[in-house]
């Protein structure tokens, strides 16, 4: 434990991530990559809680833009990062890691409901908490249900996994000559609009002071060595 640079973080994943190649749904091959590595963290004694998206199977932005009313679409993608929280249980139990799913809508034959208390309660008890359905409401992305669970349960920083390797000037997977940045104060992020998380989610961090680190998950490692300190990503705080 004398090791790790922090003891209580929470692990933004988006739902896409899951999808790997295929397009939609879950990959059970990626599934498992991603619950290894944050087995691997978990046995170093670090508290782990999770916000995971539901964009691989519904996002809720894409579908209001084609006519479907905003709030009905919204909910249908909390629905979507419940799918997601239960299927990751599933991959990090099978890996003896205890973990629990707290939902934001109260649906008691598959998860708790959210309370705050508990949730500390579970991590303190060395148990994974999967925070699922976002905030409850629509409106908001799981961007701003990870700022907001972060302050909730004390978190020291934010790690938020991508596909890329921390923020540049503009996608990297588009534009060859696109910058990364290695350190972005909140207010550099806000001003320039850069695709860190969206700008309530950043507006949170800044008021509360938790920074974040954006890394790329799909490198073997990678979130055991930021754990451990080690310089990798973009990190985002004051």
């Amino acid at each position: 434990m004398s090791e790790a640079k922090f003891k209580k973080v929470l692990l933004k994943l988006s739902g896409e991530a899951l999808m790997g190649s295929q397009g939609y749904g879950i990959d059970p091959a990626i599934l498992d990559n991603f619950a290894s590595e944050i087995a691997e963290v978990k046995r170093l004694g670090i508290q782990i809680a999770i916000v995971i998206g539901g964009g691989n199977i519904f996002r809720g932005v894409s579908a209001s833009a084609k006519g479907m009313d905003r709030a009905s679409a919204d909910y249908m993608g909390m629905l979507a990062t419940v799918l997601n929280s239960l299927a990751l249980q599933d991959s990090l139990e099978k890996k003896g890691i205890q973990t629990r799913v707290m939902s934001a809508i109260e649906m008691v034959e598959l998860c708790e409901k959210y309370i705050r208390r508990r949730a500390i309660r579970h991590m303190e008890k060395d148990r994974v908490v999967i925070f699922a359905a976002g905030t409850g409401n629509p409106f908001f992305t799981t961007d701003t249900a990870a700022a907001l669970r972060a302050n909730e349960i004390g978190a020291d920083i934010i790690l938020k996994a991508t596909r890329v390797d921390g923020v540049y000037t503009s996608d990297p997977e588009k534009d060859a000559s696109a910058v990364k940045f290695d350190t972005l104060s909140f207010m550099e992020v806000l001003k320039q609009g850069l695709k860190v998380m969206d700008s309530t989610a950043i507006s949170l961090c800044k008021d509360n002071n938790v920074p974040i680190i954006v890394f790329n998950i799909k490198t073997p490692g990678n979130f055991k060595k930021v754990i451990l300190g080690e310089t990798i990503g973009t990190y985002v705080g004051e």
